[in-house]
């Protein structure tokens, strides 16, 4: 269930970042209610993860390394934007990081 928290939260995180890009500096309704609603809810389901155990350097780190790679993914894919070999590169550094959070917290 948790995992499932931390998964909502990255999505609605995401979701919220790419209707901020949408919304032109909130001139468009439809896409800036879509930001407040998304970042409310993507803070929600991140709490109930660290409520229900999960460490908050790690739940952090997934969430900001999924949400960096996926705006980047969907920026190149959807929105005409262009990464990069050191945009990419940087990518994988941060995933790298929260893969040590993860490693060196276990035990």
């Amino acid at each position: 269930m948790t995992l499932l928290f931390l998964v909502l939260a990255i999505a609605t995180e995401v979701t919220a970042t790419v209707s901020l890009k949408l919304s032109e500096g909130f001139t468009k309704l439809v896409p800036s209610i879509v930001v407040v609603v998304g970042y409310g809810a993507a803070f929600f389901f991140l709490s109930q993860a660290l409520k229900r155990g999960m460490t908050i350097g790690v739940a952090y780190g997934i969430w900001s390394a999924v949400g960096v790679a996926a705006i980047a993914t969907i920026g190149v894919l959807f929105l005409g934007e262009r990464l990069t070999l050191v945009q990419v590169g940087g990518i994988g550094l941060v995933i790298l990081g929260v893969l040590a959070l993860e490693l060196g917290g276990a035990h």
